[in-house]
């Protein structure tokens, strides 16, 4: 199995992140890219440079305008006067709290304040100068796995950094500015007819979640801290099955606080359950190792054997698949829980 991850990846370098009130310093960091490289390099996963695609890839996913405008906002926010050093925004427009489907078009405003509280939904996501290169690389690090899969490989890991599942079409989000899974997904479309998503992760992955609720050729499948009280908070939740066409292709397996091994574990396997019943020829894995509990965000009580137990069962699918890296802010439990899925995952793919 191939690693596939950009040292360009390393040049967003947020210093600022909203939380409960205050701005502190992001959990989302260089390091974690750092400690998954080291840890799976161990296992004999050594570091590949993807290939540049173009945008072609992202295209197929995001909005033109919203690529465009992760290009030149740090250039236009700074120029403004006493800008700080960072792009956030600082006001939204309702629509922006409402995920919808597909783009919500361009807005009306011209001002880069107007657009960036209508292309970044909330204070995770400080854009430095680096940002749209380190998203740009994450985006083809899950292009080149994708297409390592769609060419004959069984399975390739997409070290993704900035992660991707929390951004929209058109909205960046939760850390994420480029929707990996979406983009992998999209890529392996072009030669299987059928592709799954499987997200793990302490949050739900709203962004993927929304750019496929009507899609029937796309299986998105999660489990996740319930959002009632956590985020992303607006969506997540077991109602929420598809639209149109793409009804009864979602899936959302919400855990309670303080669910355990378990639990997490027969979560995992009603999704993959999910996965064989939809038929599904290729997966797409979103790895999230923040379900944790030693992560500082996690609401759960998930151990580092567990990620061994969601391997096999998740191997044992068969499928030729893609693994792109989510959350995962310990770097202590990431260096335990990531080598040891992957481990399994690859002893038991067959």
């Amino acid at each position: 199995m191939k690693l596939f991850f950009s040292p360009d990846q390393l040049r967003h370098r947020p210093t600022q992140y909203g939380v409960h009130g205050r701005l502190v310093r992001p959990l989302e960091n260089p390091d974690r890219a750092q400690t998954l490289t080291d840890t799976l390099g161990r296992l004999g996963l050594a570091a590949h440079e993807p290939a540049d695609h173009g945008l072609a890839p992202i295209l197929a996913v995001h909005a033109d305008h919203y690529v465009e405008f992760l290009r030149t906002a740090f250039a236009e926010f700074t120029a403004l006067p006493n800008a700080g050093p960072e792009v956030l925004p600082n006001v939204h427009p309702y629509a922006a709290g409402v995920a919808g489907l597909g783009a919500r078009g361009r807005p009306r405003t011209t001002g880069i304040l107007g657009r960036t509280g209508w292309y970044i939904g909330d204070l995770s996501c400080a854009m430095t100068e680096g940002t749209y290169a380190a998203a740009y690389a994450s985006a083809q690090t899950a292009a080149s796995a994708a297409l390592d899969v769609a060419g004959g490989a069984r399975a390739s890991f997409a070290l993704c950094r900035p992660p991707g599942h929390h951004a929209y079409v058109d909205r960046a989000s939760g850390f994420c500015f480029f929707n990996n899974a979406a983009i992998a997904a999209q890529v392996l479309r072009s030669r299987f007819a059928r592709v799954a998503i499987l997200d793990f992760d302490t949050h739900h992955g709203d962004g993927t979640q929304a750019i496929f609720y009507a899609r029937p050729d796309v299986l998105v499948a999660s489990t996740h801290t319930d959002p009632s009280a956590y985020y992303p908070h607006y969506f997540g939740y077991a109602e929420e099955r598809g639209e149109a066409e793409g009804d009864g292709f979602n899936l959302n397996v919400p855990l309670a606080f303080g669910s355990d091994d378990t639990a997490f574990t027969s979560a995992v396997g009603t999704l993959v359950d999910a996965v064989a019943a939809f038929g599904a020829e290729a997966l797409v894995v979103s790895a999230g190792w923040d379900a944790h509990h030693a992560d500082p965000l996690s609401k759960l009580a998930v151990t580092t054997p567990a990620y061994g137990a969601i391997a096999e069962r998740i191997a044992g699918l068969g499928l030729p698949t893609v693994i792109v890296q989510e959350g995962g802010y310990s770097l202590e439990a990431v260096a335990e829980a990531a080598p040891l899925f992957t481990q399994r995952f690859v002893a038991g793919h067959r």
